[in-house]
């Protein structure tokens, strides 16, 4: 089908599609998945999975053009390496060891395989920036240079809010950018202690705050009111209410 559409007599738009062109539309199809995922909704999931393999099967068939690689390549080339990393499931003369299947058991592996590249690889820069501090710490953590619990991150946490209050009390922008940085990558590595990560507890903190500000709007709405009509505390009440109305 895809090849239909890129050939000569198939569909202008999808021949004209180049990797860097398609890269928008990868980022997109990846996020309305996990929507999907979060939705808690198998159908829609569906689709968007759907709408996934599409892109990569666009990305693919460009690369057979070219003659680098076809889709068949790309199949093969992830079952081997997961093969390989999985030898407690696929080698029969593998000895098994206490902690098979596990994070710490993969990344030996990896590391094994990956030749002397930094334990920080492989992690892209694309990423947004609080799932790439969690995953920085996360690699870091698994060669030993981490915090023994989540005390020693929490105090760390304490340390580094206290140092972006000196520098709001100083004024210095940089200052402020920097510990406000430092703050937040600490928080990340915290959230590597808690039951949830903290992409994951952000992304459900937001959704928890739309709800509530939507039920705002739509009480003051219902009173022939706007939000900027409303004072700041008439505002505050209406939202000590959505709390109570919009539960978590």
């Amino acid at each position: 089908m895809v090849a239909a559409l890129r050939s000569e007599g198939g569909c202008a738009w999808d021949r004209a599609q180049t990797e860097l062109l398609m890269r928008p539309y990868l980022l997109e199809e990846a996020h309305e998945a996990l929507d999907a995922i979060d939705r808690g909704d198998p159908n829609a999931l569906k689709e968007e999975l759907g709408d996934l393999l599409f892109i990569v099967a666009m990305l693919a068939r460009m690369a057979e053009e070219r003659g680098d690689y076809s889709l068949d390549d790309v199949a093969a080339g992830v079952a081997d390496k997961m093969v390989v990393r999985h030898p407690n499931v696929f080698d029969p003369n593998h000895q098994a060891t206490g902690k098979e299947g596990g994070n710490d058991a993969w990344a030996d592996r990896k590391e094994k395989q990956g030749g002397g590249k930094s334990a920080l690889d492989g992690v892209p820069s694309s990423l947004p920036a609080l799932l790439r501090a969690h995953r920085i710490g996360e690699k870091a953590s698994r060669v030993g240079f981490d915090w023994p619990d989540r005390t020693g991150v929490r105090m760390k946490v304490a340390e580094e809010l206290g140092e972006l209050d000196e520098a709001l009390a100083s004024g210095n922008d940089e200052a402020i950018t920097e510990e406000f940085g430092d703050l937040l990558f600490a928080l990340a590595n915290l959230g590597r202690f808690l039951p949830a990560s903290s992409e994951d507890a952000l992304r459900m903190a937001i959704t928890k705050f739309e709800r509530r500000f939507r039920s705002v709007e739509d009480d003051a709405r219902a009173d022939g009111h706007t939000m900027h009509e409303l004072s700041a505390d008439a505002l505050e009440a209406r939202w000590q209410i959505a709390k109570v109305k919009v539960k978590s």
